[in-house]
């Protein structure tokens, strides 16, 4: 893939999850995906079915309202991505802080694997310190 390539791919991938478009963002997935986010308690997915879940839980737990481009860097066939997101945790359990909420912002860092004009693995790192000082949660176990 071209750098033009895996960007409009990776960018239409994150438009999808700011709309919480579910059957969007699985568009973007190669069918044999790996998926984690860290520190998700669902581990890495390997099924749709439960990378949809997975949206499903965050959508609900976590209302965007801007991402700021960090840094992007390339490889032949992966891309890693650093951004700074902004938005609203609402009531619920976004990474087992139950019950917290207010405005949040994070640093996220994606890594990507990609092959054929899909993402065929996705790894992102989220700032959970930075989550929990700005809701005022400590460490959850």
């Amino acid at each position: 893939m071209t750098r033009q390539q895996m960007d409009d791919l990776i960018n239409r991938h994150f438009g999808y999850e700011a709309m919480d478009d579910v059957e969007g963002v699985l568009s973007s997935l190669a069918d044999d995906v790996r998926h984690e986010v860290v520190p998700s308690p669902m581990g890495e997915q390997t099924d749709k079915r439960g990378i949809r879940e997975f949206y499903r839980m965050l959508f609900a737990d976590l209302k965007g309202e801007g991402v700021t481009p960090l840094r992007r860097l390339y490889g032949e066939d992966f891309v890693v991505d650093e951004t700074l997101w902004h938005g609203r945790v609402v009531d619920g359990r976004p990474f087992l802080m139950e019950g917290r909420s207010g405005n949040v912002s994070f640093r996220l860092l994606h890594v990507f694997e990609l092959r054929d004009g899909k993402i065929a693995a996705e790894q992102v790192w989220c700032d959970l310190a930075a989550l929990q000082g700005q809701l005022g949660a400590g460490a959850q176990s």
